[in-house]
């Protein structure tokens, strides 16, 4: 008899049978953010929690197209295997899929016991500890924005927005959503336990935003994960298409991700809050926006994660492209809510809604805890409406420059791990090699004709 043959293991197998469940779905994350998984017949569980379950670790290394992106431990190395274990903490039934339940893995690279240095899940853990070490245990609160689209076959792009209605900001009900797509999906997610709050259209039309309770920065990770995860498949449930993509169209705004983040200490009092200090930010909070602000360039490698993503930056857009902060002001990039006490907090909003949530988080918080060791003191903060180059420098405008950021920026990778700033860099150069060999649209309209 196997250790998983007793409990928990065969708890967990007994109530998923009374509720009807004879299958349990494994999901990882892998480098950008894809939901990876596989089907366990329940009965099969206890060896998949004994054993694992193998992948190719290059599975972190394949692009949206499928091509195998040659990044050293992949390709290199013969596409050896990664473990993956199912995390029984994590599981939830899934309410649009009868007799499925899912859950969460723990990826180890079985060569050395360890996990696998690409595992954005287990990069966020150990960035975590080190705020741990240090007294800080980070709440994290995303808000994330995406499109739902309808299928329009003989378009290039094969889809459209499901509605083009404008002026319908911040709305709900049927004046913007013909079809109540987001009454019926807070319904569906309220079941899976993923902190859903409420949700409304947002500004631009077929524009949806579903806000998540803040929480322990590992949950609310896993949260937003799940989250991106499900509204996509019950997009595809009803043949429609919900994308994350930072700007899918021209003439429109983008989508964000903008990630609420404090600190609490040991007794969970807000270690952000001093009502004595200036701008009522202690310290700690202060030092915090000071690391972020410095590491800001190096962070949008990983905020702002693909070329799609600098299309969503410019003047006007409410999409900050300068290195500011300000106190309750939407113009800045990072602004400070106008709650103290247990709600002192910063919001960072820089990310895009491509941004994979493990990276996006792990990446603020290494940024705050190197502001907070180095204890250096932010500039004044920003008043008015922003977006002058006077006042602020420019964040980088496109996706090489980020990852150029990204790599000077030694300290920055010291605390996200080498192997994994080595691997992310390499993964990403090679989407930008490929794009820029990739003749669009937009360059045959420009030049064909006429040249």
């Amino acid at each position: 008899m196997s250790a998983s043959d007793t409990s928990p293991v065969r708890h967990h197998m007994e109530r998923l049978a009374a509720e009807g469940i004879d299958v349990v779905r494994v999901t990882y994350p892998d480098l950008i953010g894809t939901e990876r998984a596989r089907d366990v017949l329940l009965d099969h569980l206890p060896a998949a929690c004994d054993h694992g379950l193998a992948f190719c670790r290059a599975v972190y290394h394949t692009s949206p197209q499928g091509d195998v992106v040659p990044v050293s431990g992949g390709l290199d190395a013969g596409l050896p295997d990664i473990c993956v274990r199912p995390d029984l903490g994590t599981l939830t039934a899934l309410p649009w899929e009868p007799g499925v339940a899912t859950c969460l893995g723990d990826v180890t690279d079985p060569a050395t016991g360890v996990a696998a240095p690409e595992s954005p899940r287990d990069l966020l853990r150990a960035v975590v500890d080190r705020c741990h070490e240090h007294g800080l245990r980070p709440v994290a609160g995303p808000e994330l924005e995406y499109f739902l689209c309808d299928a329009a076959p003989g378009t290039p792009a094969g889809w459209r927005r499901y509605d083009e209605a404008a002026g319908v900001v911040y709305t709900a009900g049927l004046r913007a959503d013909g079809d109540n797509h987001l009454l019926r999906t807070l319904r569906l997610l309220r079941q899976m336990d993923l902190g859903v709050t409420s949700g409304n259209h947002e500004f631009d039309g077929s524009q949806f935003e579903i806000n998540l309770t803040h929480g322990d920065a590992m949950a609310a990770a896993d949260r937003a994960f799940r989250f991106k995860a499900a509204i996509k498949e019950l997009a595809r449930r009803e043949g429609r298409l919900a994308t994350f993509m930072a700007k899918p169209f021209n003439g429109v705004g983008g989508s964000g991700f903008h990630l609420h983040l404090s600190c609490v200490d040991d007794r969970d009092a807000n270690v952000f809050d001093d009502p004595s200090a200036p701008y009522g930010l202690s310290a700690t909070a202060r030092h915090a926006v000071a690391g972020i602000l410095g590491h800001a360039p190096a962070l949008a490698a990983l905020a702002n994660p693909t070329i799609n993503s600098y299309k969503r930056f410019g003047p006007d857009t409410l999409a900050p492209w300068l290195i500011d902060w300000g106190l309750d002001n939407r113009s800045a990039m990072i602004r400070i809510p106008p709650e103290r006490g247990s709600g002192s907090r910063l919001e960072l909003r820089l990310g895009d809604a491509s941004a994979n949530p493990y990276l996006l988080i792990a990446g603020t918080l290494a940024a705050a805890l190197l502001g907070v060791l180095a204890g250096e003191e932010p500039p004044a903060p920003l008043e008015g409406y922003g977006y002058d180059t006077a006042k602020s420098a420019v964040l980088p405008m496109g996706l090489p420059a980020a990852l150029d950021a990204l790599e000077a920026d030694t300290a920055l990778a010291e605390v996200l791990g080498k192997d994994f700033t080595t691997s992310y860099l390499a993964y990403k150069r090679d989407e930008v090699a490929r794009f820029q060999r990739h003749v669009t649209d937009w360059e045959f309209t420009e030049y064909a004709y006429h040249l």
